[in-house]
């Protein structure tokens, strides 16, 4: 027999009765030879047999529970913890073991930041370890902040020279391309520095090293040939393009959004290889910019994961616009040749050769999970690398958590701060709670605007709910008409059981600034009786709302305009 002690925090427990549980949970295990679990001290010490148990299978047993998880081990160094003791009881040698920080995370992005400062607001020690991309991760550097900027840059442009007022009359004008890169450059710059560099720089509780990190166990990392060790690591480093196996393809070369907007000089013809988010908020951008631009598409319809109403209709307003959509292709294979990218494609039982400027892949994205020494530590994955979490942001490994893009979940900015300060919560807090998803709305910045929130038809079907649907036309909404920009609808869903909304899909100039009312509905139980009774100023987009409302039971296209 080989006897060991170790003491754990452990965090959820609420009474006395906690306490007894996890105590009675090791009850007929012949491994145990004695516990004590105190809710006063949130702490647990268990005297155990390692010929038979291991201390991480105590901690996986105390964290089996749901309710009730193990913080860190607690290692103390003055002789009374943590002991091992000979067959005989005789001797003693103290394990000593040294943690530098309470937290490490791994990442610079969103979820690392929210996860920083929600650690120093608990007066925890922090070390953020980033590489890769500068401070602020994807959205301020390469992705949120440089697209919609451009984005808004190519509506301008396109306002100018194609107004919705006949008595105005259309114009010529011009960009200089150059320096919309350079003043893209400068707010990317600007947010970043105040957003970002500046929010922590003065924070004594937070550490920040320019480095890589390669994980040594579960509490040490390596960071320039240096180990620094936590007692809670978050990995939370992020996702980038996932490049499809397409011959010729890394020989031709390509551009993902980390380099795209680091151009000199418009595309004159750029091809896009996809058909979702970033695919087509580039695609509308490019064109309206001044370039040709062709998208190859292998589902057969853009956005392939909503409804046919909402991709089929905004692909009608791309197409509107000159943007060349191919759908149902399969890549064969790239090339180049006299400075001209080839994409060979197949389209149906034809074969099509594509030739461009340039070639933007834009076709989903992957965990930064390679080199990071998760595979020693016994981390697991899942898709196309990301990190497997439970419902906490846990990993496998109980002091480990992931939050943000790397674990391939809902892969927007404001998930992944949310995501980041839940891990930190519960990682050190005693009231764990669960990461909940089920009102999340999201936009497509496409012009139209397509933004949804909730569940749609198909989804709704699978969910066994009874539902019906209300969708207005924007050329029955006031605003739209006033602004001579009627293309679009709105589409609500509900509950007829209950007249209770559970989703919605909005496809309209600005859609997006009518999620947040739609949202709160579905969180608190709103009934469509109440928002029609609800005041929304007349001339607003957000009376579509309450059009649509009405359209439940009446059709508002022969109603008044002061219809209630």
């Amino acid at each position: 027999m080989k006897i060991e002690t170790v003491k754990y925090s452990i965090s959820g427990m609420t009474c006395d009765g906690c306490a007894k549980t996890i105590e009675e949970k090791f009850e007929g295990n012949g491994g145990i030879l004695k516990n004590s679990v105190s809710y006063k001290d949130a702490l647990g010490e268990f005297q155990y047999d390692s010929e038979m148990v291991t201390k991480d299978e105590i901690a996986e047993l105390i964290n089996s529970t749901g309710h009730y998880k193990v913080v860190n081990e607690i290692i103390e160094n003055n002789g009374s913890g943590n002991n091992v003791y000979d067959k005989d009881n005789s001797k003693s040698k103290e394990s000593n073991v040294n943690i530098d920080y309470d937290l490490i995370i791994i990442g610079g992005g969103s979820a690392a930041f929210a996860a920083a400062i929600k650690a120093s607001e608990l007066e925890k020690k922090v070390l953020m370890i980033n590489d890769g991309l500068p401070i602020g991760g994807t959205c301020v550097n390469v992705g949120c902040v440089p697209s919609k900027t451009l984005i808004r840059t190519a509506e301008a442009l396109h306002t100018a020279n194609h107004p919705n007022f006949s008595g105005i009359k259309p114009g010529e004008n011009k960009i200089d391309f150059k320096e919309v890169i350079n003043q893209k450059r400068k707010l990317v710059e600007d947010l970043r520095q105040k957003k970002y560099v500046d929010v922590i720089s003065d924070d004594e509780n937070i550490t920040v090293l320019k480095s890589r990190a390669k994980l040594v166990d579960k509490n040490t990392v390596e960071v320039n040939s240096v180990k620094k060790s936590a007692s809670v690591i978050l990995i939370a480093t992020g996702s980038t393009t996932y490049i499809p196996d397409i011959p010729g393809l890394k020989e031709t070369g390509y551009y993902i959004n980390d380099t795209l907007y680091e151009l000199d000089e418009l595309p004159e013809h750029i091809i896009i290889i996809g058909g979702r988010y970033i695919a087509l908020e580039n695609a509308q951008l490019f064109a309206r910019l001044g370039s040709r631009v062709t998208v190859l598409q292998r589902s057969n319809r853009i956005i392939p994961t909503e409804m046919p109403d909402v991709s089929e209709t905004l692909t009608e307003y791309l197409l509107q616009e000159g943007i060349e959509i191919k759908t149902g292709v399969k890549i064969d294979s790239v090339s180049k040749k006299d400075e001209k990218v080839k994409v060979k494609i197949l389209h149906g039982e034809n074969e099509e050769i594509v030739e461009g400027s340039h070639l933007f892949v834009a076709t989903g994205r992957k965990g930064n999970t390679e080199n990071m020494g998760l595979e020693k530590v016994g981390i697991e994955l899942h898709g196309k690398g990301f990190i497997k979490s439970d419902k906490f942001n846990r990993t496998n490994i109980p002091n480990i958590f992931s939050a943000g893009d790397v674990t391939g979940e809902h892969l927007f900015v404001y998930t992944a701060a949310y995501a980041g300060a839940l891990a930190v919560e519960n990682a050190f807090q005693s009231d764990i709670k669960e990461k909940d998803y089920s009102v999340l709305p999201w936009v497509i910045f496409t012009d139209p605007q397509l933004a949804g929130v909730g569940l749609d038809e198909e989804e709704a079907t699978k969910a066994g709910i009874d539902y019906d649907v209300s969708k207005i036309e924007l050329k029955d909404v006031p605003r739209a008409l006033a602004a001579r920009n009627t293309r679009g609808f709105i589409k609500l869903i509900r509950n007829k059981k209950n007249d209770k909304l559970i989703g919605a899909r909005i496809l309209a100039s600005e859609g997006s600034e009518l999620l947040m009312e739609i949202s709160l509905a579905i969180k608190y139980g709103i009934t469509t009786k109440e928002l029609k009774s609800l005041f929304h100023p007349y001339l607003t987009l957000s009376e579509g709302i309450k059009l649509a409302a009405i359209t439940f039971d009446k059709d508002v296209s022969k109603l008044s305009c002061c219809a209630v």
